[in-house]
């Protein structure tokens, strides 16, 4: 299976570079996997959609303001961090910016209660290092980091908050869990009200689950690991919900990766944490997850490869034709599609 059949050309101008006025004012393309047929409707028609035997899972992780600017502190060169994952207690990998600013032994201090040295070089050509610091490391960043924007979001965010959904609860991403991004406490509260389960787990999302698959086969790509974990109280909510008859409606590409990591030979899940490097694509059979609200992905990605997988190839290329017919905003802070 070639990755050029994941391409697509997408107009620039539907690239949405900020997000709307409110949350709940987007547009969502309702797309049938029996018949292929789509409708278009405003994100809380979601609702019409629902039964009160479902449950909706969503991804309750945190977007850090993982971006740092700091200097090394022999030569006084700026050196940007992106924080991608925490290993040891105060050791993360991190991509940098210059590399010849981050040699393995060099100290990079960002403020006087903040500093790392690299201890290492990675296999991907990032750094390993260690933070030195004094507080909560959480808190230091709130003060000194910047919330990361993917790179084709060009605009600066007025309010780094809508670049947070509204549950968000444990902090470790790099990048939001962007179909979450729709709700608004209200309509939350509106599906509760109907009777719908609402089940959270936690994946913290990495920087390549948006970058496009380098491989010209499918089959090759190696995916990347990103950490999960799904509470005891949370799986027994979503197999109760299985086994009474209702339907699983992930709120993310995310949340669907953790849940058929997590899923049994029969269907069900479990409490667990780890480390998932699942790859879902064309021909993938799907354990737990019946229904799937994504937003719009980008060309030759893991994501459309697993929506694709979910729904038919054919159906998401007929879906992704009308919504750019139709002038739908893609990406991150863009319009959501519902699979069913």
């Amino acid at each position: 299976m070639k990755v050029a059949d994941f391409d697509f050309n997408l107009p620039q101008e539907l690239i949405a570079q900020t997000p709307l006025p409110h949350r709940d004012h987007s547009r969502l393309l309702v797309v049938e996997k029996s018949s292929g047929s789509f409708t278009d409707q405003s994100f809380p028609q979601i609702l019409d959609y629902l039964r009160p035997e479902d449950v909706l899972v969503l991804n309750d992780t945190r977007v850090l303001p993982a971006r740092l600017y700091g200097k090394n502190s022999k030569s006084a060169g700026v050196v940007e961090i992106l924080l991608l994952r925490p290993y040891e207690k105060g050791q993360w990998e991190v991509l940098v910016k210059p590399g010849k600013r981050a040699k393995v032994g060099a100290e990079i201090v960002f403020a006087p209660q903040l500093a790392c040295e690299v201890l290492d070089i990675t296999p991907s050509g990032g750094r390993l290092v260690e933070f030195k610091y004094t507080g909560d490391f959480e808190e230091i960043l709130e003060v000194l980091g910047e919330t990361p924007l993917p790179p084709y979001i060009h605009e600066k965010i007025q309010d780094p908050n809508r670049y947070q959904t509204v549950y968000a609860k444990h902090s470790g991403s790099v990048a939001a869990p962007t179909a979450g991004l729709h709700f608004t406490p209200e309509l939350l509260a509106e599906i509760r009200s109907k009777g719908i389960s609402i089940a959270s787990l936690t994946l913290h999302v990495g920087l390549g689950t948006f970058r496009p698959v380098q491989a010209e086969y499918v089959e090759e790509h190696v995916m990347h690991e990103e950490f999960y974990h799904i509470s005891k109280e949370n799986a027994h909510l979503i197999n109760t919900a299985i086994q009474s008859g209702g339907r699983v409606i992930a709120v993310g590409t995310t949340t669907v990766r953790v849940l058929e990591s997590v899923a049994s030979p029969e269907g069900l899940v479990q409490e667990e944490s780890g480390w998932t490097d699942i790859f879902i694509y064309p021909g993938y059979e799907f354990k737990v997850v019946d229904g799937l609200l994504t937003n719009f992905h980008l060309p030759k990605s893991s994501l459309l490869m697993l929506v694709s997988a979910f729904a038919g190839t054919e159906n998401i290329k007929g879906a992704y034709e009308h919504a750019i017919a139709e002038s739908y905003r893609f990406f991150s802070f863009g319009d959501a599609m519902f699979l069913l």
